[in-house]
């Protein structure tokens, strides 16, 4: 067995508030570091006052320790606001920062590997990009969530192709007709393109089942962060799965 899930002490106060936020959760936002700008800090307190619930530090373009840099600054912002801050593929590094979330992808870790290292009481996410992978995210009983997409294609992920909107239909259409009410309850995010114009469409795809949205260019490149998450955030509406 891992070390680190050795010395891992379970924590079911602590895994109940993260679920509860999580299940609160309706604006997930991906951020690169902000080097260029030098303004991380100040950004994460604008896009966690706008509404934002969760923030993923996610940034290939730097080294490991001016990532575990930033994280400790999101990590402060996050537990300011009390929300949610997440890493994305490095394990050790979510460890290391005390993570609320730690987020993988089709080729990274598997989820039971994730949980194996990390212990029950970080929450773990995954990407899926076809409906057989989102049914197989809805019945992993060691997943907290899954995001669906990318449905328009992004710069920010490169040479990935765009599932489209059936793929929300189709997701939201599995979820509704779960078997188990956990199954039903699962955590669900809409990723990719998804922005202040493009969410009726995606909320319409959805149909009876409220749209949870991951952004990133819609808050990263706005010129006035806050204002845009409230925008975002407005239009997901309050309601609560």
């Amino acid at each position: 067995m891992s070390p680190l899930r050795t010395a891992a002490t379970p924590d079911r106060d602590l895994r109940q508030r993260r679920l509860r936020l999580l299940r609160e959760s309706k604006l997930y936002l991906c951020t690169p570091a902000r080097g260029e700008r030098g303004d991380l800090r100040d950004f994460l307190h604008a896009v966690y006052e706008g509404g934002v619930d969760i923030v993923q530090l996610r940034d290939k373009s730097i080294d490991t320790c001016d990532e575990i840099a930033a994280l400790e600054v999101l990590a402060s912002v996050a537990a300011e606001h009390g929300k949610l801050f997440a890493v994305n593929d490095r394990a050790d590094v979510a460890a290391l920062v005390g993570a609320d979330v730690f987020h993988v992808g089709q080729d990274d870790l598997t989820v039971s590997q994730a949980r194996e290292l990390l212990g029950p009481d970080v929450l773990v996410g995954l990407s899926t990009h076809s409906v057989p992978q989102a049914g197989d995210a809805v019945t992993d009983p060691q997943l907290d969530y899954f995001c669906t997409g990318p449905l328009w294609e992004t710069p920010t992920k490169p040479g990935r192709a765009a599932t489209g909107l059936e793929l929300v239909s189709e997701t939201a259409a599995m979820l509704t007709g779960a078997p188990e009410p956990w199954q039903r309850e699962k955590v669900w995010f809409t990723i990719g393109g998804v922005n202040a114009s493009t969410l009726p469409e995606v909320q319409a795809a959805a149909g009876e089942v409220p749209v949870r949205a991951v952004v990133v260019r819609a808050l990263t490149e706005a010129e006035d962060p806050r204002s845009a998450a409230e925008e975002v955030r407005s239009l997901l509406g309050h309601d609560r799965r």
